[in-house]
């Protein structure tokens, strides 16, 4: 039934086929029958939590938080949602999303639509708790001048109902928005963000991980920077990375359509990224590795170059939703295959 489901949807124009299938798991989430299965050398424990095992779903396919109740049921460790901004809004004139199949992608530029935090806060609130970890992806309407005060709002509105908070500062399609990973603006950005953390901590007595998206679009001198203003800050973890402006060996006829690629093509670049991060951290703060992912080798070699956890997201969209099943049982061999107690033990491991 899921096959199928899958191969009527991408008969639809991709958008339309995105908002059936939000409809589809929010209304009928009794209706998927896909079998679950843990493995114990797959549990993490990060931020201070428990994950049934490292592999999420990214943020981008449930901006609403509308269907969680559903994705928590289809085996991943974590499921991350959003971007929401404070504001409701529209996002780029349609069409904006283009399936790119001959290269397993997709390329997006919404630019952030969604229905603004107070619906996205009441979604989070009002899911069901499962053991699946629930992050929140929270950035800025387009038309925000002071930038910080915008993630402080939503930092405010989600922060204790959800497990994590996920700083989207990357995304390609919001103008200005990747200038705040510029070392001069982030480093007065965190800053701010990290003083408004504290005051959660100390006065509502709310503790939160928060994390923070990259591009995998930079260079060496703004890796250190990130690292740098990372450690400074207290930053939990660092996401690598969102969609890439680069259109490198692309094949389909929407290559050259304006906005985000995301999927197979950013399996190895993205994972270059991965490895300039870990070798300046090593495990100082925790890295969660997407971009490419489809197989549970895809996910291994992320961990081997610094993953603690992974994310995927354009895989759902091409390999259904049993991919996180699939990946988790070819994982579990490959780390036994290596003869250690937990896979955590394997990160790094494949970098000298």
């Amino acid at each position: 039934m899921n096959g199928f489901i899958k191969d009527f949807l991408h008969l639809l124009p991709a958008e339309t086929a995105h908002n059936m299938a939000i409809w589809g798991l929010k209304k009928y989430p009794a209706l998927l029958d896909i079998k679950t299965k843990q493995y114990d050398i797959l549990k993490t424990k990060l931020f201070g939590l428990e994950f049934t095992n490292p592999i999420g779903l990214a943020a981008g396919f449930d901006k609403n938080a509308e269907c969680l109740d559903a994705l928590s049921q289809i085996g991943f460790g974590l499921v991350e949602v959003g971007t929401s901004t404070p504001r409701p809004q529209a996002g780029n004139p349609k069409p904006r999303i283009f399936r790119l199949s001959d290269d397993k992608a997709i390329i997006n530029r919404l630019g952030f639509n969604n229905k603004g935090a107070q619906e996205f806060s009441n979604n989070l609130l009002n899911t069901e708790q499962t053991n699946v970890k629930i992050g929140a992806n929270i950035g800025k309407n387009k038309d925000t001048e002071d930038i910080a005060q915008d993630y402080i709002y939503m930092l405010d509105r989600v922060a204790g109902n959800c497990d994590y908070v996920t700083v989207n500062i990357s995304s390609p399609n919001t103008p200005g928005l990747r200038k705040i990973q510029d070392k001069e603006y982030l480093n007065d950005f965190l800053g701010q963000i990290a003083e408004h953390r504290k005051a959660l901590e100390t006065v509502k007595k709310i503790k939160i991980p928060l994390l923070i998206k990259v591009a995998p679009d930079l260079n060496l001198i703004q890796v250190e920077d990130i690292v740098e203003l990372g450690l400074k800050y207290k930053i939990s973890g660092i996401i690598i990375g969102n969609t890439t402006i680069g259109r490198q060996g692309l094949v389909s006829s929407n290559k050259n359509q304006q906005g985000g690629l995301s999927g197979k093509p950013l399996l190895d670049f993205s994972s270059n990224i991965l490895e300039e991060f870990y070798k300046l951290l090593r495990g100082r703060i925790p890295l969660v590795g997407v971009g490419g992912v489809s197989t549970g080798k895809d996910a291994f070699n992320k961990i081997l170059k610094g993953a603690n956890l992974v994310q995927l997201y354009t895989a759902l969209i091409y390999e259904g939703l049993e991919i996180a099943e699939k990946i988790k049982h070819e994982l579990n061999q490959l780390v036994i295959a290596e003869g250690v107690d937990n896979i955590q033990d394997l990160v790094g491991a494949g970098i000298k």
